[in-house]
């Protein structure tokens, strides 16, 4: 009886051997087969399934192509210990820690200078509009007495945007609107941010806006990175005082 076929009938929308695959990749996370032992024979697993040589050798390589498992020359195919985690970037930054924001602000400074100068060659009108738009939010919030963190990031994501090379936006994105410093390191984010330092705030992101709308790289470059110096300044300030608080 080609058993083969009759199985590929049954199984509508999934093919043989990711149906085989599944199955034994669920066998090995219960522990059916545990880490350091040896996956039955071939025609073992051919009996079981009732399907191919073919179809049990793919579905093995599968598993192998996923860290699972691994043959031994003449032993037969074992099961890997779980493959350990792998830290996603910027998922270990402790964001109440000053010295890390200092550290994510430095790593911002190198990136993001380049992605203003790029905005300033590169910008669509559409995008022209999109960062305008972000500054005036900004500024309407500061003015409300609202809180501002939300805003400053949708600035800076506009301008990274601009430079129409998808990975300075992701970049940011991946960070998200933790990378605004006081909403890091604020107990209370929803608080207003002193006048002084929002006009301070407003001055820097204004020489970046029109740096950029300009079509000026190197100042827009220059604006930025000072932008974010600054800011590197005043938090390396907050850490020799000793204190995280504005």
């Amino acid at each position: 009886m080609d058993t083969t076929r009759k199985t590929e009938t049954t199984a509508p929308g999934r093919t043989l051997v990711e149906r085989v695959r599944d199955a034994l990749r669920g066998q090995i996370v219960a522990g059916t087969y545990p880490p350091g032992s040896r996956l039955p024979s071939e025609a073992q697993l051919t009996r079981d399934f009732e399907v191919s040589r073919t179809v049990i050798r793919e579905a093995v390589a599968s598993l192998r192509a996923d860290g699972l498992v691994a043959p031994r020359q003449g032993a037969g195919v074992f099961v890997l210990d779980p493959p350990a985690p792998v830290d996603l970037p910027f998922q270990n930054i402790d964001f109440v820690r000053l010295s890390s924001m200092i550290e994510l602000l430095e790593l911002r400074t190198a990136v993001e200078g380049e992605a203003a100068a790029l905005a300033a060659q590169r910008r669509s009108p559409a995008q022209e509009e999109k960062i305008i738009g972000a500054l005036r939010e900004v500024t309407r919030a500061a003015r409300a007495g609202e809180p501002t963190m939300e805003a400053d990031f949708a600035l800076h994501l506009a301008i990274a945007e601009a430079s129409n090379n998808p990975r300075f936006g992701d970049f940011l994105s991946m960070i998200g609107s933790n990378m605004i410093p006081r909403r890091a390191l604020t107990d209370s984010p929803a608080e207003p941010a002193p006048p002084e330092y929002l006009d301070r705030i407003a001055t820097e992101h204004e020489a970046i806006v029109n740096a950029v709308l300009d079509g000026d790289e190197e100042a827009a470059r220059e604006a930025m990175r000072s932008h974010l110096k600054g800011s590197q300044a005043r938090y390396r300030a907050l850490l020799r005082a000793g204190t995280a608080t504005q």
